[in-house]
């Protein structure tokens, strides 16, 4: 249990650099172009701090079932003790060809959780015999709107989720008003309530979509990575709020779930997948209607929502890295204004 503490933190510190790798710091010099410069762990300004009582339990060294998967058997600072456990919603995790591994044993609001990691050895994805592309475009009007390779359309409306999030920052500046113990406790428990509700619908959406595709499906995503959406059309209270929706849990989600039914993530270069007519080519950015969430090809005269036009182009890219490109990029050739 005391090498549990080394695993944990040292795996902790891990994640943290890799995080830090991935989100370099950017800022602009004096010839206004931006500079990035990558941060490491020297960037904390204090040491990660655990808070929750845990532990971590090793498959058959710590913890394991008995009585026929009715009992858990685990050690504990006194002795070895055996406890009955709810696997409600799980059975199929005991049941099918899960590998279980490292436990975590956590500690909240009088109850004991056992949180524990599971694998599954699954074929790899084939790029072969003409899988479906699906392109994903990610928004705060729309969560997400998915085009397919079959000309379908599917919208996740974020209105709702931006109705909830409205009321968690009221609620949120009503305690904070308060400034009591009792309130920055209440701060505290709402602020763990809207990030498992966050994470609730980002599950939700991901299960939707790999239920709805299925297997031997090229789920196409853009690469968001320093990407600042504009919530110019949004109330000015809720712009910082609605801005902090975590895409890349969706993204992760979505991975994970793909690559367990044998399909894939793959993420493509955003540039101009809004500007792009997905008909005739062209690249205009004026052609993009903001107030109306519409597209006008002035061009060709093609319309179309606005954000199922980005999940057009996202799809198209897809179609070429299933081709071969290994980077596909709308390049901005065609331009006009």
């Amino acid at each position: 249990m005391v090498e549990s503490v080394f695993r944990t933190v040292s795996a902790r510190y891990k994640t943290v650099q890799k995080q830090m790798k991935q989100h370099p710091y950017r800022y602009k010099n004096k010839e206004n172009k931006w500079i990035q410069v990558s941060r490491d762990l020297t960037w904390l300004v204090k040491p990660i701090q655990f808070h929750r009582p845990q532990a971590d339990l090793i498959r058959q060294s710590n913890y394991s079932f008995v009585d026929k998967m009715k009992q858990i058997s685990m050690t504990t600072l006194g002795e070895r003790t055996k406890l009955g456990f709810t696997n409600k919603g799980f059975e199929k995790y005991f049941a099918e060809d899960w590998k279980l591994g490292t436990a975590k044993l956590v500690h909240n609001r009088g109850k004991w959780f056992l949180h524990i990691g599971i694998t599954k050895e699954v074929g790899d994805f084939d790029t072969k015999n003409n899988p479906q592309i699906v392109g994903i475009d990610r928004g705060l009007r729309f969560l997400a709107t998915v085009f397919d390779s079959k000309g379908k359309t599917l919208f996740f409306d974020g209105q709702m989720i931006l109705r909830k999030r409205k009321k968690f920052l009221e609620i949120r500046r009503q305690l904070q008003a308060k400034g009591s113990k009792s309130a920055k406790e209440k701060l505290k428990q709402l602020a763990q309530r809207e990030n498992r509700w966050m994470t609730d619908m980002n599950h939700r959406i991901a299960k939707t979509l790999v239920v709805a595709y299925g297997s031997h499906t090229l789920f196409v995503l853009e690469d968001l990575t320093n990407v600042t959406f504009s919530t110019n059309d949004l109330p000015k209270s809720l712009r910082n709020s609605h801005r902090s929706w975590s895409f890349f849990q969706l993204e992760s989600f979505l991975t994970y779930k793909a690559q367990a039914i044998q399909s894939a993530v793959v993420k493509v270069n955003p540039a101009f997948t809004s500007q792009r007519c997905p008909k005739c080519g062209i690249i205009k950015k004026a052609n993009r209607h903001h107030e109306t969430h519409e597209y006008w090809c002035e061009q060709c005269q093609y319309r179309c929502n606005d954000d199922r036009l980005g999940a057009m182009n996202i799809e198209i890219l897809g179609q070429e890295w299933l081709s071969g490109v290994k980077h596909p990029k709308i390049k901005n050739l065609t331009t006009i204004g």
